[in-house]
């Protein structure tokens, strides 16, 4: 779509009538308990284009009724007034992301096509309105006499920066160029997400002789028949085209033909075929460099990094080098474990990628006496959850019970709903939890809010869930997860709670709105409560037996905590420090495939360990702007995390309550509305240090670090 077709979408949107279909559930304002709630169990496919179309509408005369206020500009009558338009748009937009993401079949993967290049005009058509910039830089401008609040004062400038981020300070020409540039990418972003679901659906490795099963552990073996009696083949055994289901399998089978066949599978997701997404791929770069240049940033990157806290790709890519030199050493040695394993049993191969995980549990084992087989029993995912909610309330003062079933809308019968009250009572909002894989879900886990806390006008708490893609077993029976995937369970339940312990006014500023290489970080701190003995004693139940998990095996898990870290860094770094790469590379075209080759081997990639995400199925740099150049997040997050838990072990433990206390005041509850920086610098008292870090993923630790 064009400039022309921009403006188009626009006029059209314009000349809608106001909201009045009576049938679309969306059109309505929330009813219910709990402030009002989504009315997930009435909604279908063919309410989204409507309902988007009339809130985009109903937001456009909004947003122009404050660039035309004849009142000089003002806080209130610009800054305030932007926060509270949008009501019906902000509603819809959760409902139709959910859908895209969880329950995405052909009529909502048409509503996407539709539907993505009029969001990406009609965002444009706002961040170019030139009558409401001139305010918003009017407010900016006369902020600091303005007799404004701290809170206030940051959001003016967030919301100032995010404009001329945008382009709002363009002239007319290079506004048209963007916003035609924004709707192609919004039609390849769809393309790129599309083609990945749809070989993560429709391919998957059948099992037809019980002799294949060997080595798998029992909850992979019933999730994989019951994944393949949903694909129509009761009797077989189907390994998914999923991770959760994939690494189980590269981890237990000795069947390395098979472990070849279902790695390959995974890892090519994207490339060939009708879903290679090579094209757009390379069309991404493309548009994406020519968008940072009308902006005036050198590159995407830069654009990307500017208000992170990294502020520069170079500071970016210096914390990555420095971890990745020592992250290759220890790959590398851990690469000679597994290949003294393999000849000492006389298996005649050289190490390859899909022996990687095999034959590191036959070293952990042989090491540590610990492999997965041995600990997944004791990780039920019905338990784990609770001892999550034990962690929150002493931690956060949340307690988190169940609805009555049917009394709170859901889209999935598998989801379920606990409603998070703080101390006294105090209502702090509802969690969904919606644990399963299924067709029409995206791979991974990720946390969503469905509505954002603040209290301009009254307290509105949050709405949070929780997505995860565990295989469902048998009906009746527990669900085993493994030990990695419980570590996420607690890292994504981190994102819940920061989203539901947020207590801020205004919703720009509220919960996880944070910089991309900060937010990261209380998720990955809360993953750390796993480990620890409360938890493992009271929630870590055989699933056979219901005795806990033994001291000796938790010292086990404990002593291995840093096994396999230099496999662990380097598939992360290595897809990290491709993106960044791939984003500084400027405006010269690009072959996906040929650079990622090329890079990984000016690396030193081991051979042995392919990127975590590989560039056709890279969907965190790829389905979205969100994570682009800036994957590098989780390690930038991570250099926080482990010096923010040191200040636990410092205090004494994992459950000391000054130090809680401090972490959720200024980490966890103040959102946006300071800066990252100072905001650990209040927690901690000084600024993170890499050597935190190196210590916890047992690097050698740089001096005065």
């Amino acid at each position: 779509m064009d400039a022309n077709g921009s403006r188009t979408v626009i006029e059209t949107l314009l000349a809608a009538g106001p909201a009045a279909d009576p049938t679309n559930p969306l059109l309505a304002p929330w009813t219910g308990p709990y402030g009002g709630l989504p009315p997930f169990d009435r909604v279908r496919a063919e309410h989204l284009a409507p309902a988007l179309r009339t809130a985009m509408a109903e937001n456009l005369r909004e947003v122009a009724a404050i660039a035309a206020n004849p009142e000089p500009p003002t806080f209130e009558n610009t800054i305030a007034a932007l926060e509270r338009a949008g009501a019906l748009l902000h509603r819809v937009l959760p409902v139709y992301a959910l859908w895209a993401g969880n329950l995405s079949d052909a009529a909502v993967q048409a509503v996407e096509v539709e539907m993505e290049p009029v969001l990406a005009a009609f965002g444009d058509a706002i961040v170019q309105d030139a009558a409401l910039f001139a305010r918003i830089a009017a407010v900016h401008a006369g902020r600091e006499t303005a007799g404004l609040g701290a809170e206030q004062l940051r959001l003016v400038e967030v919301v100032w920066r995010q404009h001329v981020r945008d382009g709002a300070a363009l002239a007319p020409d290079a506004k048209e160029r963007l916003a035609a540039i924004n709707q192609e990418l919004a039609v390849l972003y769809t393309r790129v997400g599309q083609n990945v679901l749809a070989d993560e659906e429709n391919e998957a490795v059948f099992l037809t002789d019980a002799a294949e099963l060997a080595g798998l552990p029992e909850p992979l073996v019933e999730a994989a028949a019951a994944e393949a009696a949903t694909r129509g083949r009761p009797g077989a055994w189907a390994i998914a085209n999923t991770r959760s289901s994939v690494e189980p399998f590269l981890a237990g089978s000795p069947n390395r033909a098979l472990r070849e066949q279902v790695w390959r599978m995974f890892v090519t997701r994207g490339e060939g075929g009708t879903t290679d997404n090579q094209a757009a791929i390379a069309a991404i770069l493309r548009l994406r460099a020519e968008r940072a240049q009308l902006l005036g940033f050198p590159t995407h990157a830069h654009r990307q990094v500017v208000d992170a806290m990294a502020k520069t790709p170079e500071r970016a890519m210096e914390l990555m080098e420095a971890v990745w030199t020592p992250a290759l050493a220890r790959a590398r040695e851990e690469v000679a474990d597994m290949q003294a394993v393999a000849d000492a049993e006389g298996a005649g191969i050289v190490i390859e990628p899909w022996d990687y995980r095999y034959y590191a549990e036959k070293v952990r084992k042989e090491r540590y006496d610990l492999d997965d087989a041995e600990v997944t029993p004791y990780l039920q995912l019905d338990l784990l959850r609770d001892g999550m909610f034990h962690m929150a309330r002493e931690l956060f003062g949340f307690d988190f019970r169940p609805v009555p079933e049917g009394s709170v809308p859901v889209f999935h019968p598998d989801v379920r709903v606990w409603e998070v009250t703080g101390r006294g009572g105090r209502p702090v909002g509802l969690w969904y939890f919606d644990p399963y894989a299924r067709p029409g879900k995206r791979s991974g886990a990720w946390m969503t809010g469905y509505r954002e806390q603040e209290r301009m006008d009254g307290a509105v708490t949050p709405l949070v869930s929780n997505n995860s893609n565990f295989l469902k077993g048998a009906p009746g029976e527990p669900v085993l997860i493994s030990w990695t995937d419980a570590t996420t369970l607690f890292h994504e339940f981190g994102h819940a709670l920061h989203g539901l312990a947020s207590d801020v006014t205004y919703p720009t500023l509220s919960g996880t709105n944070v910089a991309r290489d900060y937010v990261e970080f209380p998720s990955q701190l809360l993953e750390h409560w796993l480990s620890t003995p409360e938890i493992l004693s009271r929630y870590a139940l055989h699933v056979r037996t219901g005795k806990p998990i033994p001291d000796a095996l938790v010292e086990r898990i404990r002593r291995a905590e840093r096994f396999n870290e230099g496999f662990r860094t380097v598939e992360f770094l290595g897809s990290a420090l491709v993106d960044m790469k791939l984003h500084l590379a400027g405006d010269r075209p690009i072959d996906p495939a040929a650079f990622e080759r090329e890079t990984l081997a000016a690396l030193g990639m081991p051979r042995e360990i392919v990127m975590r995400h590989r560039t056709p199925q890279f969907l965190h740099i790829f389905s979205g702007d969100g994570y682009s150049a800036a994957y590098y997040s989780y390690l930038w997050s991570d250099t926080i995390t482990a010096d923010a838990w040191e200040a636990f072990t410092e205090a004494g433990g994992a459950w000391d309550r000054a130090v809680g206390e401090r972490l959720i005041r200024h980490v966890f509850s103040v959102g946006n509305t300071i800066d990252p920086a100072d905001a650990y610098r209040a927690f901690r008292g000084r600024d993170p240090r890499i050597g935190a870090l190196m210590r916890k993923r047992g690097f050698p630790v740089p001096p005065e670090a």
